[in-house]
This record gives C-alpha cells, structure tokens and sequence, in this order.
C-alpha cells in the first residue's frame, strides 16, 4: 500500500543504528504510517543492541496500548512492522535509510557506502547526525542530491523539533518536500544551513559547557547551577540533568572540542567534562521535586551567567547566518524545553539584555560580541513572527505556526497576520492571499486560554473582544481575494478568523471542521462567531452549533455553507487554484449579508445539558439582537456581552476548570 506524500511513495523505510536515539525514530515512524502497510528494518550490526532496541520499542508500544494511546490492533500492526536485522543486504527496497549511529566519521560513510550498494537509485539519504555537515557524511556516495541531515532530538518519538539540514549538492525542491513530508507526519522542521552542530546544538552544549565554567569557578554546586539555570531560562530540567537523562556527556565532550575548531575559541570541553566523560559519571543532581536553596548573591550571579550566555549563544547563530529568528526561537523553545531566547530578549528588554551578554562577554573574552545583537538593538528589539509567508503562483501563503497551541490566537499573532495581509495586499505581484495553519491537526485551535484568563473586568473583556475584531475586519475589508484554508479543525477564534475571509476550502473528509466550543468555558464567543455564524449558516442552524458547542464536520461545513469546497487534491495548491478563480472573477465568493436580517426569529427550545444558563442568556441576546443590527452594530454588541460574561461566577468557574483538566471535565456551572 505505502503512504504518498508530495512525489514521495514510502513503502519501506531502514533505520540503522539500534543505540540511543535509532529505535525511537523508528518507532515514530511506525506510530505514523501504520495504517498505509510500510515495513520498517532497524540494522545493527550488534545483536545485542538489536535485542535492547525491541525491548525497548515494545515496552513503549504496550504502555501506549494501557494509557489508550495506541489501540490494540495499531499496537499490534506497529510491533509487527518492524524487522531487526544485522544484515545490510535487507536494506535492498528501502524508499528511506536513516542513519542513527555513532558521531564518527568513518562509521557513516562506511555505512552510507554500503547501504548505497544495496539500494535503488530512488532511495533517499538521511543522517540523524547531532553534528557533522552533510558534505562530510555523505562525502563519498555517488548521488549527493538525495541525501540530508534530518537532526532528530531526545526523546525522538515525542520531540517533535527536527532540523533539515541538506548538503551543497541536495535538491532544493527535495528540501522543500522532506519539510512538507515531515509536517505531515507531525513533526515540527526547520531547514538550517550546513554548519557543524547545526543551529541548535551549540546552544545546548554551550549552555552545558557555561553551566560547567560556573562549578570550576565556584560560582555554586552543580545542585545550585542546575536548579538557577533552569529557573532563569524556564528550562524543563537544568543542564546537568539533561546531560545525565540523555547520557549527554561524551557527545557534549566531543563536541565542544569540534566547535573549537569550526566556530569560535570560547567553545571547549571543561576539564570535569573531561573526568566525567572519561569515568562514565553522572552528575550530582537534586532528586526529583528537591528542593535545592540558593543564596541571593550567588542567585543573582548564577542569574546573570544564564541570561548573558543565552543571549549570547542565541545571537551567534544568528551571526552565523544557518537560520533565521522566527525558526530559531519557536525551535529552541520545543526542543529543548526552554524560554524562547529572541522573545525572551524582548521581555527582559533590548537594552538589558545588550548589557547582559555585554558584561558576560568582558568575562568570556574568547566569545566575541555577537554584531546581530548590535543590530537588534539599534532596531529596538528581536524581530519575530508566528507566520510563515511564502509565494506560490502570485498567490501569498500565510501559514499560522504555533505548534506548542495547537496554533490558538492571541493579538500579538493577529498584528503579525495583519501586516502580512497589507503586505500582500499592497504587492502588485500579489493576487490573492491563503490563510493557513501549520501542521495536519488544526487550524486554529482557538484564543490563547492565558490571554483570556488574565482577563479581569467587563472593560477589559469589551477591549479583548473589541481588538480582535478589528484585526479580523481588516481581512474581510482587504481588497485581494483571502482564501481560508483549513488543514485541521477550526476552534473558536479559529472559525471566527475563517468566516473574516472572503472562502474557505477544507482539507477532505475533515471528522471536524469547525466548533464554536466558548461556552464549554463559560462564555460568549467574542471575534464575530454570534454575528458572523447566523449570517452564513441561517440563524437557527448557528444559535444551535452556537449554543451547545457541538462540533461540527467537513461534509456539514459544506452542505450548510460555512465551507464552499473541499479539496481533492493537495490542500494548499487547491486553495491556491481557488483563490485565483476568485481573484479573475471566474466564481463569485459567498459573502454574508453586512445589514440587517429582517424577519421574525426567536430563540428555540436546545437542550444545553451542564452548560451554564447565564452564558446562554447573554449568548442569545448576541444572537437575536444581533440579526436585526447591521454588521458592525452587531459586533459592537458582541463585544459588550463578552464583556458582561466576566461579571458573572460561570465564566471565571469554566476557564479554571479548563486550565486544571483539560476539555474532558465538564464544568460545574452555577447558572449566574
């Protein structure tokens, strides 16, 4: 069967490499395309590795199939997809070979070479190198278009951050596809420069190496270092502990003394590296949930060290030139768990952020003043974007990327999304604009919950209402074409964003196009969804969807038009087809009324189960009132009710119970 994806055709797909990082690749793989039959063949040329690899893949396989995760015949077909072999020859047929061993440069192209002599001329390439370019790996095989450095990080069935990193001689258009590939499979790809450590590893092992500075220094224990450098940076666990969770120490050892050679003089292994790498030691971290105390003099110290060294990492990849900010600070946050650094800049403030990595950088003279941080300054702060633009056929293509939330809104993204409408809006190479949403599982998934929850009073919630309905009526008044298209499900600010554009076109056989799911959480849709719904779908249909927060399909959104086509093919080149017809004028869109409804309508009898009365009240006063009010009035009134929404116990009573359980727990609503 295989599974198809932009020219690719997988069937079959070798991961070699049974040690810490292969097995989990492979069972990604596996978790991914289990339904489309392709076969997996894990190579190592140790059977005892071998045997840990399947112990291990299998052990994760049946806590996945205990917690739900997996159900028992995905369980079932995953274990049974998988060959382990010490055998090169089994290799013949792979579609993909992805290498995961040992950071060493003639193990690689030993492999490569074999594994070329094994396989068609169609096969492709990669290398989950942590390190060496891909001129350097893949330096002795005779096709170099087809191989790349696909840099996956720990653990690698669940982080999804993975760096595309091709050679001199990869296909550009084979780049572009192995990123689309990758988002398809739900990972998180960005394409960085060939450099040795690529962008995000020198930042990690820098941090590890400055963290290990500090304890030569007696600047703290490592108990102290690690607990203020987690602290500080908003880390997962500080540096010593990820060294010892991922058993980092002789990758981190080997490639500090590498770094020193190809970038700059400051990186180098410590000499207690050195020791521990050489006596296989772990370091003397807290236990899990200790409790470690710091004396404020050594925290502020500690403080320092992490945010001037951060900062100065962060803007020497930049000064590199391997990747850019928007990748760089979305990236580093998912990988490793981490206060994204140019946001973080930001917050903290340029210009003391500057003095920061200004007065480390009078410590660690080898660390040269970062020029990209000069101009950040001199530009007052980090540039940085949640949207990906890109140009396909005079059509601009506007990709929401937020994957940590599922893409939600808040206003910071819709100022960004509305400067790249009026961008588009005033290129005359430009015909028309598609509004996106990274990945294959949402669009949006709604408005940030935190912003909502920092919401305090009825002016405030008027204001937030007010505000993102300002952004969203610049993208229904924009002169160009916008074509939604919907990749996943639209929730909350998410379909109120879709109904702003002129159509929308949905992936095919979406199980959930749209939700309208605010009253769940205790109140009113507040970005157009009670004035825009009603005039698109039909009052009564929208009061319905509005009111219990139903979700509704990609064939509903059709048959009651709040989706005007799906795609047959490919989603973005589909939208792309219909934005254009639009744009010549060759189908006309479905634009909903901006004047008053008329007519008589009043509200139904719905049962709303658990759902708060109060909200229901103020929602169909949204709704009724609204029909009979043009366009703008209506919002205007919207905005208003959300804003009596935080007057009532039902609102502050849904979002705490969203925040501490998650959707699956009903609130308990009091009715007032």
């Amino acid at each position: 069967m295989g599974y198809k994806h932009k020219g690719f055709d997988i069937s079959k797909v070798t991961v070699i490499g049974a040690g810490q990082i292969g097995p989990d690749i492979c069972l990604h793989f596996s978790k991914v395309f289990w339904k489309d039959h392709v076969g997996f063949v894990l190579l190592d040329i140790s059977e005892d590795a071998l045997a840990n690899a399947k112990g291990k893949i299998e052990r994760k396989i049946d806590k996945g199939r205990e917690t739900g995760a997996f159900k028992p015949e995905m369980a079932e077909a995953m274990k049974n997809s998988i060959t382990y072999t010490t055998d090169y020859g089994n290799a013949a047929g792979s579609d993909i070979v992805l290498e995961a061993a040992t950071e060493d440069e003639r193990i690689k192209d030993l492999i490569f070479r074999q594994v070329e002599a094994q396989t068609d001329a169609h096969c492709l390439f990669f290398s989950n190198s942590s390190h060496m370019k891909p001129e350097v790996i893949f330096k002795n095989i005779a096709d170099k278009k087809r191989a790349m450095v696909t840099h996956y990080f720990f653990p690698a069935e669940r982080n999804p951050v993975v760096e595309v990193v091709p050679g001199t001689d990869t296909s550009p258009v084979l780049v572009k596809n192995v990123m689309s590939l990758y988002e398809a499979i739900g990972k998180v790809p960005i394409e960085v420069k060939s450099s040795y450590g690529y962008a995000i590893d020198p930042i990690f092992e820098g941090l590890c190496e400055l963290a290990i500075l500090c304890l030569e220094k007696g600047y703290g224990t490592v108990k102290e270092i690690d607990m203020m450098a987690q602290k500080t940076l908003h880390q997962g666990v500080g540096p010593f502990t990820a060294l010892n969770l991922t058993g980092g120490n002789p990758i981190t050892n080997h490639g500090l003394e590498e770094m020193r050679k190809t970038h700059i003089q400051w990186f180098r292994s410590p000499k207690t590296l050195q020791e521990h790498t050489a006596s296989e030691s772990k370091w003397d971290t807290a236990k899990r949930g200790g409790q470690v105390e710091v004396a404020p003099e050594k925290a502020a110290m500690l403080r320092k060290q992490f945010l001037g060294g951060y900062f100065a990492l962060a803007s020497y990849i930049m000064d590199l030139g391997i990747s850019n900010t928007d990748d760089l600070d979305m990236a580093t946050e998912i990988a490793l768990v981490i206060a994204p650094p140019f946001s973080l800049m930001n917050k903290t403030g340029i210009d003391e952020s500057y003095n920061l990595v200004q007065e480390w950088c009078r410590e660690h003279t080898d660390f040269p003043f970062p020029k990209s941080l000069e101009q950040a300054k001199a530009a007052g702060g980090w540039k940085i974007s949640n949207i990906v633009r890109s140009t396909h056929d005079k059509v601009a293509v506007l990709t929401i990327r937020r994957p940590q939330v599922l893409n939600a809104l808040n206003l910071q993204v819709l100022a960004q999304l509305q400067e790249e409408v009026q961008m588009a809006e005033a290129d005359s190479g430009i015909e028309a604009i598609v509004i996106t949403g990274f990945g294959t599982k949402a669009f949006v998934s709604g408005a940030d919950i935190g912003m909502l929850a920092s919401l305090k009073t009825p002016e405030e919630g008027y204001g937030n209402s007010h505000s993102f309905q300002q952004y969203l009526n610049y993208i229904e008044q924009c002169k160009k074409p916008v074509v939604c298209a919907l990749n996943g499900f639209a929730f909350g600010g998410g379909n109120e964003l879709a109904m702003s554009c002129t159509a929308r076109i949905a992936k095919k056989g979406l199980p959930v196009a749209a939700c309208q799911p605010e009253v769940n959480l205790g109140f009113i849709a507040g970005a157009g969804g009670t004035q825009r719904l009603p005039r698109l779908v039909g009052v009564d249909v929208a009061a319905e969807i509005l009111r219990t927060a139903r979700p509704v399909s990609g064939k509903e959104a059709i048959a009651i038009g709040l989706v005007d086509r799906e795609a047959t093919g490919d989603l973005i080149e589909d939208a792309v087809v219909f934005a254009k017809e639009l744009a010549a004028g060759k189908v006309s869109p479905h634009l909903l009324p901006k004047t008053p409804l008329g007519g008589t309508f009043s509200p139904k009898n719905i049962d709303t189960g658990h759902l708060s009365k109060k909200i229901d009240s103020i929602l169909t006063r949204a709704i009724y009132e609204g029909i009979n009010l043009t366009l703008q009035e209506g919002l205007e009134l919207e905005s208003r009710l959300f804003g009596e929404c935080l007057l009532t116990e039902d609102m502050k009573i849904g979002l705490e119970n969203f925040m501490k359980n998650g959707p699956k727990i009903k609130a308990e609503f009091k009715h007032n």
